[in-house]
């Protein structure tokens, strides 16, 4: 499984970005998608996450900013981050959380992280 994230950039404290991270391959089905995010010298945390049911978590730094969906047909989930704020400046790792068809295992899959950078 390939994941493949994009929409990162640079923006002013109160604008907008566009997250996208599309998985590819094909003998797995995704369970839960997720957004984490890593400030320099912090650990990686959890932004938000959605399963396959689209059943929404979120941190509470984020809640009412930030919105999460999927599209199954496309492997493809998203974040929509509204009022951006500068400690939102971190780099944002996509995740998915997969089963293999034909094993039954579970195993757990990151794209290569993408850049958000919010000036004041």
């Amino acid at each position: 499984v390939q994941l493949q994230a994009s929409g990162g950039g640079s923006v002013q404290a109160g604008g907008s970005l566009r997250l996208s991270c599309a998985a590819s391959g094909s003998i797995f089905s995704i369970n839960a998608m997720g957004w984490y995010r890593q400030a320099p010298g912090k650990q990686r945390k959890l932004v938000a996450s959605i399963t396959s049911d689209g059943r929404t978590k979120y941190a509470d730094s984020v809640k009412g900013r930030f919105t999460i969906s999927r599209d199954n047909a496309k492997n493809t989930v998203y974040l929509q981050m509204n009022s951006l704020k500068p400690e939102d400046t971190a780099v944002y790792y996509c995740n998915a959380d997969t089963t293999e068809i034909y094993t039954g295992d579970n195993f757990d899959y990151w794209g290569q992280g993408t850049q958000v950078t919010v000036s004041s």
